[in-house]
């Protein structure tokens, strides 16, 4: 076995801004794995600024374990996650671009999708989010008219947030989702809840900034709309935390470490009976191809990540009006051009 590294800077087709960060460009990492016999797999992760992860760092982790992949006799992703983690549980990210990439590989060596290894049935009736940057508001209007969508998901955690969300309801008729990004607090998410239902809000992502998990028991308490983790659920030791705190969580495959602790994470989930959903951060098709088999699992999604670029370097799965269309190829279905 051994990898290769494919850094990529991804042009993002607008400025995106979030309640603690704006950008431009969007660098990210994929990841092949090969096995010496003409099979590989591909992964990613990008790089985070609000988690300090760089492209050069992970490609440094996972160097530091390339002799260790590469004369291992793995039987299993699985296997392979256990076997790096002790040396890759201070880069998640890099994890994540490797699970992803052993997962994608052990399915193709079986001729199968990643979801069938799995033993999930095909994806069900679930849409895709199209999220809608912070920005003026009229820029925001016309994000939505560029690209008509059944559902959105607004960014939010400015001082204008209720205005934000009423003058893009005059533009469309589709569901709303909003992400506070920790941009709230209880008095404010308390206040503002009736009012976002009123204006067709399914729920409310990590009002509250992630310290503040206590306070987040008021929330879940009173709140007129269901709140959902995200800051606060990181890794497979925060889903318990979330339970009596949030009616749901929202996995990130970077964050967690890939696609095998965030199957975990997911039935975890669903045996507290929290609700289930998985986010991006803006990947190419290497990396939304990969969270597309998990929806089988999930209440919602939020891949939209190949939208919002406009230089994807990879092919795979594709988005149609919020609908998740799998390639025909096996593994995740994700090739580099």
């Amino acid at each position: 076995m051994r990898l290769t590294f494919h850094p990529f800077d991804l042009q993002l087709r607008h400025t995106f801004t979030i309640a603690h960060d704006s950008r431009d460009v969007q660098p990210t990492l994929i990841v092949a794995l090969h096995d010496g016999q003409g099979n590989s797999g591909l992964g990613e992760a990008t790089s985070n600024k609000y988690y300090g992860v760089t492209i050069q760092g992970m490609i440094d982790a996972l160097k530091s374990v390339e002799k260790l992949v590469a004369n291992y006799q793995w039987g299993t992703p699985e296997e392979l996650w256990q076997l790096v983690n002790p040396y890759l549980k201070n880069d998640l990210f890099a994890q994540c671009a490797l699970d992803q990439a052993a997962q994608d590989l052990f399915a193709k060596k079986q001729n199968k999708k990643l979801y069938e290894v799995w033993g999930l049935p095909p994806n069900p009736d679930i849409l895709t989010n199209y999220t809608i940057g912070i920005d003026s508001v009229d820029k925001m209007v016309a994000k939505l008219k560029e690209t008509p969508w059944p559902l959105y998901k607004i960014k939010l955690g400015t001082e204008d947030d209720l205005a934000i969300v009423r003058e893009l309801r005059k533009h469309t008729d589709a569901v709303f989702r909003v992400d506070a990004n920790c941009g709230w607090d209880v008095a404010k998410t308390l206040e503002i809840a009736p009012q976002l239902k009123s204006l067709g809000v399914e729920f409310i992502e990590q009002p509250l900034p992630a310290e503040q998990l206590e306070e987040m028991a008021e929330v879940y308490k009173k709140c007129a709309l269901p709140v959902i983790a995200d800051e606060n659920c990181i890794s497979e030791g925060d889903v318990n935390k979330c339970a009596g705190h949030f009616h749901g969580v929202n996995v990130k495959l970077t964050k967690c470490g890939g696609l095998t602790p965030a199957l975990r994470m997911l039935r975890h989930a669903k045996s507290l009976g929290l609700k289930t959903m998985v986010g991006c951060m803006t990947e190419t098709s290497v990396g939304i191809s990969a969270i597309a088999h998990l929806l089988p699992l999930l209440d919602y999604v939020d891949m939209d990540g190949t939208m919002l670029i406009s230089n994807d370097p990879a092919t795979g799965v594709i988005l149609d009006y919020g609908n998740i269309a799998f390639s025909d190829r096996n593994g995740t279905g994700a090739l580099l051009k």
